[in-house]
């Protein structure tokens, strides 16, 4: 395929693109919790509807899904995620937002786009409206999916909600995530693109008191802070160096005043892992560790472990993989499209629709990060080294993508891959009409 089909999808973009950024300006100043997308969903919704496409919410809860059906031809999928996350931003934009939810556990938090969804959700808006303005380019069928709680895994809510019987079958499906390396670039990798992630809750159980007499308690706070500093232990002494795995406490409750001792302690783990082997030597070595140390400590009942949230392994298949970092490069240039050396620990369940359909999906990264940031870095060493810790990475209060062009190249990139399966089969519907 050469670049002039993507060239006819993309006529007309760079007029649309004020009108997608001011979008993007809205979604990011009013960020909604996952499962809590409503208002997200009635502005994609009704986008959707003045282009064209047939479209149906609350999929899977506050799920949207657009159809358009252009004649014979491959059916495609096309992904963005919408929800926010409990963050305070701490950006300075004058778009920054402000909101303000009730999390799933009744607690008050602020609310960020700190994910970059927001740019997600414009990007496909972006796709959706030159797929339906271009349609005599192209011949297929394209499910736009706009998902809720990805933070969360919201992926098996629109499985589960029928998405397989209610929906045309993708043949492949394509996502994207905009990221921290600088504008303009786009990478990813065949097979393991991004870890699986596993997260627990555990309840750590003491015997309270009066903070003057210890010796008459059970300390969970100090058999959290042993359970902490146990974990640590984990990645460094029972993962092979050769192997990935990571091990994050990102959360731990206990108390509520400086001199009384409580009864519990409330940690969150997370787990990153991208083999079976390794995630299932990792999650025995965290609940091993926390019953012994609950033991170790006296502990009247033994803890209580639940695992609430789990991503599995981001799998890009590797003949679509080549086609589409093949079909970006022509429209963005090859010095723009690289591979990515390793998986990212990142995760998502992006693929989750892939393997329910039993089709190819791939996913990539596009940059968002202002590449003065980058004047210090030699690029051939991101892919090595890693990025600066001066650049504010995702789930950062001061993670802000640039609007532009970092929109153009999210469009540009979903169009050019999309491209591959529909426009070529545009061009043999258009020979067809004319013999």
């Amino acid at each position: 395929m050469t670049a002039a089909p993507v060239t006819r999808l993309l006529s007309g973009l760079p007029d649309r693109l004020p009108g997608l950024r001011a979008l993007y300006e809205d979604l990011h100043a009013h960020p909604e919790l996952s499962f809590q997308e409503f208002r997200t969903a009635g502005v994609v919704a009704g986008r959707l509807r003045e282009q064209g496409w047939e479209v149906t919410e609350g999929v899977g809860g506050t799920g949207v899904v657009g159809v358009l059906a252009n004649g014979e031809g491959p059916v495609l999928l096309l992904r963005a995620d919408m929800d926010g996350l409990p963050v305070e931003e701490r950006t300075g934009l004058p778009y920054a937002s402000r909101e303000t939810a009730v999390d799933g556990d009744g607690n008050t938090v602020p609310v960020m786009h700190a994910c970059g969804h927001d740019m997600h959700v414009t990007c496909l808006l972006g796709t959706t409206a030159q797929l339906a303005a271009a349609r005599e380019q192209w011949r297929g069928t394209v499910v736009a999916v706009f998902q809720p709680a990805e933070e969360i895994g919201g992926a098996p809510a629109m499985i589960e909600d029928g998405f397989l019987e209610r929906f045309p079958r993708a043949d492949v499906c394509l996502g994207q995530h905009v990221s921290p390396a600088p504008l303009g670039l786009v990478g990813t990798r065949p097979g393991t693109v991004m870890a699986a992630s596993d997260s627990l809750r555990v309840r750590l159980f003491g015997r309270g008191g009066h903070g003057s007499m210890p010796e008459n308690t059970v300390d969970p706070i100090v058999m959290a802070a042993a359970v902490v500093m146990r974990l640590q232990t984990v990645v460094s002494r029972e993962v092979g160096a050769a192997q990935t795995a990571v091990v994050t406490v990102g959360s731990l409750h206990a108390g509520t005043k400086e001199n009384i001792i409580p009864d519990t302690a409330d940690l969150r783990i997370n787990i990153r892992s991208t083999k079976p082997a390794v995630r299932d030597r990792v999650l025995a070595a965290v609940e091993r560790i926390v019953r012994a140390e609950a033991a170790a400590s006296g502990a009247p009942k033994e803890p209580e472990i639940t695992g609430f949230s789990s991503f599995p392994v981001t799998v890009n298949d590797a003949e679509a993989t080549g086609t589409v970092l093949s079909a970006i490069a022509e429209v963005l240039g090859g010095e723009r499209v690289f591979t990515l050396p390793e998986p990212l620990t990142g995760s998502e369940d992006f693929g989750v629709f892939g393997t329910a359909l039993g089709v190819p999906s791939v996913f990539w990264h596009f940059g968002g990060a202002d590449p003065d940031l980058f004047r210090e870095v030699d690029p051939e060493t991101l892919l090595t080294d890693g990025l600066p810790d001066t650049i504010p990475a995702n789930h950062s209060p001061y993670f802000a993508p640039v609007p532009e062009p970092a929109i153009h190249t999210g469009v540009t990139a979903l169009l050019a891959a999309a491209a591959h399966w529909l426009c070529a089969e545009g061009d043999r519907a258009r020979d067809r009409e004319e013999k």
